[in-house]
């Protein structure tokens, strides 16, 4: 005799004629569930493809950059985590400007940067390029002090050294900014420069001679 089999029961073990089961429910699933994680991983795929095409990526190694500093172009090789100061002392051999701090908070390593007072160790010096700087070693002229300089001098302004440069730097700035200030103004503008030997009235009075022989910052 001739097994009979079923003719509701298939040979998946599915049921035909009916529109839903539990194994092929299992297996839209499945079959759905792949083709959304294939269509996701291509996005992202394509999306960082455009993101590496179109960015302009530098390093980790060394790159090259020029510097305009104290009115000259400087070419030098740099990781692009070096800092302006780093930069500055390590590469250009221009240690004026002091790593005391390296935080962005006693301004011994003060520049000018596009008429600007900051701190040389917040600055990339990758960032630098295209910018005018203008550190302590350009102050001076035709082998003469600046006149902030020299009032630095003249009323005992510096003591171990470490913060003068940035001090001279920032009153430099200061003053070609505010050519004719008060002492409170004066202790108001240089507020973002630190001594620790506390040489401030010294460092006051000097920007205060400066600006009258500078003559409303005319020899700046």
């Amino acid at each position: 005799m001739k097994d009979l089999k079923d003719p509701t029961q298939s040979t998946t073990g599915e049921t035909p004629g009916k529109g839903f089961s539990r194994r092929g429910f299992l297996r839209g699933v499945g079959v759905s569930s792949g083709a959304l994680t294939a269509g996701v991983l291509q996005n992202e795929a394509e999306a960082a493809e455009t993101v590496n095409e179109s960015a302009n990526v530098s390093g980790p190694g060394e790159v090259p950059v020029t510097l305009t500093i104290n009115g000259k172009a400087m070419k030098v090789s740099v990781e692009p985590r070096a800092t302006l100061l780093d930069t500055l002392r390590n590469k250009l051999d221009l240690t004026a400007a002091k790593r005391v701090c390296d935080r962005g908070t006693c301004g011994a390593c003060t520049v000018i940067m596009n008429g600007k007072a900051v701190y040389a160790c917040t600055v990339l010096a990758i960032d630098a390029q295209g910018k005018q700087i203008q550190t302590l070693e350009g102050l001076s002229a035709n082998g003469k002090p600046h006149p902030v300089s020299q009032a630095f001098v003249n009323n005992d302004a510096q003591q171990c050294g470490y913060c003068t440069p940035g001090f001279v730097v920032a009153t430099k700035n200061f003053l070609d900014h505010n050519p004719n200030p008060t002492e409170e103004q004066v202790k108001q503008g240089l507020g973002g420069n630190l001594c620790r030997c506390g040489t401030y009235m010294g460092i006051r009075k000097a920007a205060l001679e400066a600006a009258k022989t500078m003559g409303g910052g005319k020899n700046a």
